[in-house]
């Protein structure tokens, strides 16, 4: 038999509602540890499913770093207003900015506009940030290093488990988009 208080820690832990982390403790047969595993399946299994939905929404998010000598611009998109002007939506975003300022995963602009043939050609710089941000539009591939990365704030779990426990408890397919780290 599962019990409230194993009902209630998990979903404090997880932040899915209590059915989900219910079911989850049946399906373990009350072992939490194997609750949070299945739940993060369901949650990359519900991702996979929303992947082909439209991100018509989300929020742009700013975090600066105290000392302000680090600062982060992230976009973290969904599929309607409804979410992206859920209090916890923002959080999230909030929480991978923060997790960008302190871990610095590669940005494709950054990368583009510091090579040698630009640092040896400034007058290049900026057609290289233009050919960045041509390139970044099309398809977020500076995200791909940052989703691999352990959560700053619970390394057991990676920035992608944060993004599928999102489409999970939001029912919306979430992505990260854009993103810029600044530092002085």
């Amino acid at each position: 038999m599962i019990t409230t208080e194993q009902i209630k820690e998990l979903r404090e832990e997880t932040g899915l509602s209590i059915m989900q982390c219910q079911k989850a403790l049946e399906e373990a047969g009350g072992d939490k540890t194997k609750a949070v595993a299945i739940l993060k399946a369901k949650g990359a299994e519900i991702a996979s499913k929303k992947v082909d939905r439209i991100l018509g929404a989300g929020v742009v998010i700013s975090y600066i770093h105290a000392g302000e000598t680090v600062g982060v611009l992230v976009e973290l998109l969904c599929e309607t207003d409804f979410v992206a002007k859920n209090p916890e939506f923002k959080s999230v975003a909030k929480d991978i900015a923060m997790h960008i300022a302190a871990m610095k995963p590669e940005n494709l602009v950054e990368l583009l506009c510091e090579t040698d043939f630009v640092a040896k050609n400034p007058e290049f710089k900026s057609v290289a940030k233009d050919i960045a941000m041509h390139i970044a539009a099309m398809k977020p591939e500076n995200t791909a290093e940052l989703l691999e990365q352990p959560f700053i704030k619970d390394p057991g779990k990676k920035i992608s488990d944060i993004i599928n426990n999102t489409v999970q408890k939001f029912g919306e397919r979430t992505e990260v988009g854009h993103f810029v780290r600044l530092s002085i």
